[in-house]
């Protein structure tokens, strides 16, 4: 975990630590030992071992062996924010409608930091693949969502993103080249929208579309996939593109009823 010198006098490092730990956590790596958690929180092993024991103290963090996990206590930390900021009440009847209507999945996501964070998700897919439930979080390039996402920041923060950040090859399909990266968000500006194929996961092709405030700014995305060879990036836009851009204008209006929610979509 990296120290930063414009953090504010008050910042709690403690703090800090524990959530890195957290958030360590994931798919790929569900039960970790002592040193892997340290590895991956950017800890020493005994500021990770102190933020292990307070946790499991507090119950969100288990052990068994030599290795830690989580605990179903931690579900209400997600389940706060999700009923706080009313996401299944503003999204949930949108992305049901457009999985009604075309099948497939459609998710809702906003940026943080290189990252895309899925806020909502309805699916009728059962095949294995990348996971895209609430809560999720992948890395912004690699998504239609990320892609409007980045396509909405200012030219400096987009060049800070593209320089500071290294692309990993998620498949054979994923772009990591930086210019050519730069040249397909360029196309997203310009469009208004963006597809991608195969490039987070095998399988996944996917159109996004930016969900705006009444001040026009991009808070938050809008996408639908579905699997590669039963639909292409040209299908998706021609019988999907209207009625996405209506569901993200619905859903612009829904969210502008709900102070908090704005809140949260803004950063």
């Amino acid at each position: 975990m990296e120290k930063t010198s414009s953090r504010p006098a008050e910042f709690v490092e403690a703090l800090a630590k524990g959530i890195a730990i957290l958030e360590s956590f994931d798919v790929a790596h569900p039960a970790m030992t002592l040193s892997e958690v340290a590895r991956r929180a950017s800890l020493s092993p005994a500021a990770a071992r102190r933020s292990l024991l307070t946790l499991m103290e507090l119950g969100y963090v288990g052990q068994k062996d030599k290795q830690f996990h989580l605990k179903p206590k931690i579900m209400a930390l997600g389940s706060a924010f999700y009923f706080s900021a009313r996401l299944d009440e503003v999204l949930q009847d949108d992305l049901r409608e457009i999985v009604g209507r075309f099948g497939d999945a459609s998710s809702v996501g906003t940026l943080d930091g290189e990252d895309v964070i899925y806020v909502a998700h309805y699916s009728v897919q059962r095949a294995r693949r990348a996971a895209a439930v609430a809560g999720a979080r992948y890395p912004a390039y690699a998504t239609s969502m990320g892609r409007v996402l980045l396509a909405a920041l200012p030219d400096d923060r987009l060049d800070a993103y593209l320089e500071s950040y290294t692309p990993e090859r998620l498949t054979s399909k994923t772009c990591t080249n930086r210019q050519a990266l730069r040249a397909e968000i360029q196309v997203v500006r310009r469009d208004g929208y963006a597809t991608t194929v195969d490039q987070l996961d095998y399988g996944i092709t996917a159109l996004a579309v930016p969900i705006r405030d009444m001040e026009g700014n991009t808070i938050a995305a809008l996408n639908t996939s579905g699997y590669t060879g039963i639909v292409t990036p040209e299908s998706l836009v021609s019988e999907r593109l209207p009625a996405l851009h209506e569901a993200a204008s619905h859903i612009a209006h829904a969210i502008s009823r709900y102070p908090v929610l704005q809140s949260v979509l803004r950063g």
